[in-house]
């Protein structure tokens, strides 16, 4: 039985997608549930999985095409599944051993053995993420190496054989230009990270506030309670649920930075939806902590691993991405000690951090040593006085400072 395999609907105010690439060929036999193809829209990307048992018939929309929403992606025929290429095995090992009659067959079969140097195809399935991680430490063409797996596959231990038994260097004719140079098309979600902050910059008012923050008394309570916290609620204590805390208390006092333009009118929001930029091999993606006023320390952080393991496994739908009132962006984890987030619009204000580095600084007319961190308040002056940025980003040193504020609400 023939299926037609369409595009599913990809979310709110989302009507279109580019087909980023598909994970089997024609006739490839496929069990329920396996995807098929994956696509890619503004915001996230998004498997289509196999409806039932079966092989993927005709392509209708190959891999770089944009598709609308419920269009036509391939055909699929109902059968077996993955599991009916084992008996076709079998049939094919006893034709070549019958005798002369299969001559032809063991010739087919010789040719198209899965042990031979094969080039990838065009519009082969891509290659596991574990063959590109070895042939790109090892410098090895997966292309050179001979192939085990289904289908004529490289597998993971045919490119560990590779890099243990390399083959001997021949000398290379001198690059050219051209073939020192790559050109990538863009993604669909890299065009819109592309436009969307270039929008930011050119409609907003955007302007950066600097402080710095002493994170002892942090880190302190962080090192006192963190197995304690662990073995508790089964999540790591990490510094973003205080900064989390911190901002909505800051927010409920400086009203404005939760705030939006719209047309001719302020939207001030009374619920704290806190986005945290996670940055994935896609581009940089925000999901949203939703009502995060209303969670624990326990409930924010379990809430935090969930969207950025979801993030990085691609696995972030529609909704985990919409609604974010306020952005929090953690340059930190990559080194930065410093720098200037763009606005995540229609919001109005984005709070960086930064690299902890213990320096030299004055206390009681005494110069001791403390780790510290630069905070930075990107907002619209639009909308947000400079006293306004620079009192709330006072609050949130306040708090972190002394994060018993947290506690008490003050």
């Amino acid at each position: 039985m023939s299926i037609e395999i369409h595009v599913p609907v990809l979310g709110e105010s989302v009507t279109e997608a580019t087909v980023a690439k598909w994970f089997k060929q024609p006739g490839e036999p496929v069990n329920a549930d396996d995807p098929l193809c994956e696509l890619e829209t503004d915001k996230v990307t998004l498997e289509v999985p196999a409806p039932v048992n079966g092989s993927l018939g005709e392509i209708k929309a190959h891999e770089g095409e944009t598709v609308e929403v419920g269009a036509l992606l391939a055909s699929f025929v109902a059968g077996a599944g993955a599991g009916a290429a084992k008996p076709a095995a079998v049939k094919q090992v006893a034709a070549v051993t019958a005798g002369t009659a299969a001559a032809p067959a063991v010739a087919t079969q010789t040719a198209a053995s899965p042990m031979a140097p094969r080039a990838l195809a065009v519009g082969e399935s891509p290659l596991a993420p574990s063959v590109r991680r070895i042939a790109s430490e090892f410098h090895i063409d997966p292309a050179t190496v001979p192939a085990t797996g289904k289908g004529g596959r490289v597998t993971k231990g045919d490119m560990l054989a590779a890099a243990a038994n390399p083959a001997p260097a021949t000398a290379k004719a001198p690059a050219t230009q051209d073939a020192r140079e790559e050109r990538v098309r863009m993604s669909r979600l890299r065009k819109t990270i592309a436009r969307r902050l270039k929008e930011a910059q050119n409609t907003a008012a955007m302007l950066t506030t600097f402080n710095e923050v002493d994170m002892s008394a942090v880190m302190a309570m962080r090192d006192q309670f963190k197995d304690m916290f662990f073995t508790k609620h089964g999540v790591r204590l990490g510094f973003m649920g205080f900064f989390v805390k911190a901002s909505i208390q800051a927010l409920r006092e400086i009203p404005a930075v939760n705030a939006e333009i719209d047309g001719d009118e302020l939207v001030y929001k009374n619920y704290y939806n806190i986005g945290v930029a996670v940055g994935t091999p896609s581009g940089l993606v925000v999901p949203v902590v939703r009502d995060a006023d209303a969670l624990s320390f326990a409930g924010l952080e379990k809430s935090i691993n969930v969207l950025g393991v979801k993030a990085r496994d691609g696995k972030l739908g529609i909704d985990d991405l919409q609604g974010g009132t306020f952005t929090i962006s953690n340059g930190g984890v990559y080194g930065s000690l410093m720098s200037t987030p763009i606005l995540n619009p229609p919001q109005s204000g984005i709070l960086g951090m930064h690299k902890i580095q213990e320096r030299p600084i004055a206390i009681n007319g005494q110069v001791v040593v403390r780790p510290m961190m630069y905070l930075a308040l990107s907002y619209d002056h639009r909308i947000i006085d400079g006293r306004e940025a620079v009192t709330f980003l006072v609050r949130i040193k306040e708090c972190l400072e002394d994060p018993q504020r947290l506690l008490l609400d003050l």
